[in-house]
This record gives C-alpha cells, structure tokens and sequence, in this order.
C-alpha cells in the first residue's frame, strides 16, 4: 500500500471550502501546507486543481478526473483515485483535496496532516467524518492569528490499526 498523507485544513464544522475557495485567509497555513507537501506527489481532484488555479511547483501535480478531454501542462491526468496510486508506486505521497477525494482516500491513508481552524465558517464543501478509534493525534502546534483574530492547529495523526 502507499504511504498516503491527507492535508487538509477544516474548521470546527469539518468545513474545507465554499464555491471553490478556501473560506478564510492563512498566510501561516498555506506556507505550512508548502512545507509539508514540497517534494511529494500531489494527488487532488479537478475542482480543487481549478481553485489552485496551476500546478504547484517542485511537486509532481497528478489530478483527478472523470472528463478524458481534460489536461493541462505540468499535470498528470488519473481517471480514478486508485490510478493516481498506481501513478505513485510507492512513493509518499499527498492527498489534497477536495471533499469526493478525501471520502475515497481516507480508509486507506496512514496520516493527516490538519490545520484545525478554531472557528466556524460558512461552507459547502466538508471533509468526512473521522472516527476516532482509528485515528490518534501524534503531535499538535497551537497558534493565534492575530490578523484573523482566531486559535488554528497544526495537527499530525496516525491510523491506529484497529
């Protein structure tokens, strides 16, 4: 099996993005995400490559869709979540997003990688519920925007094998 990461940011209502866009603005989080994806393959849907708007740099770009017109330069073009694995062997790879793509990935992911957002905002994308028995949290870094005015969380967590 991958060595699958999902990183993702969500609120306190599992919320990640309304009309195709994050629904706060987090300097401190989008370099978090740099930092924590640079180097790995990136595995995303079509919606969320079309938010980010390009392939992101010094990362291998693989996108998701079901429309066999579609590419784009920089990116590799998958059918299916389970061929964006066979893309990435076993190379450790990244799951971005969005909301179909997280549902799909997270049964076979071995971690996430969250910003936990201390506040709620409107949305129409969520991510999936987590049950707790399978998951355990492995590290936490706690901050406070002062531009947002809100607490945020960076939060590594393993599968627990049960």
């Amino acid at each position: 099996m991958a060595d699958l990461t999902i990183v993702v940011a969500f609120d306190e209502k599992y919320g990640i993005g309304i009309d195709n866009k994050l629904p706060w603005h987090l300097p401190e989080d989008l370099a978090h995400f740099k930092r924590t994806t640079t180097g790995r393959p990136i595995i995303m849907g079509r919606k969320t490559f079309d938010s980010i708007g390009r392939p992101l740099p010094n990362r291998r770009n693989i996108v998701i869709t079901r429309n066999p017109d579609w590419k784009h330069d920089g990116v590799d073009v998958a059918y299916s979540l389970e061929a964006a694995l066979k893309l990435v062997g076993e190379t450790p790879s990244c799951i971005i997003g969005g909301g179909q793509i997280f549902a799909e990935a997270l049964p076979i992911t071995n971690r996430m990688v969250v910003t936990e957002i201390g506040k709620a905002f409107e949305c129409d994308a969520f991510f999936p519920a987590i049950d707790p028995k399978q998951w355990k949290e492995v590290a936490r870094e706690s901050h406070h925007s002062e531009s947002n005015g809100f607490d945020f969380a960076y939060v590594t967590y393993e599968r627990t094998g049960e």
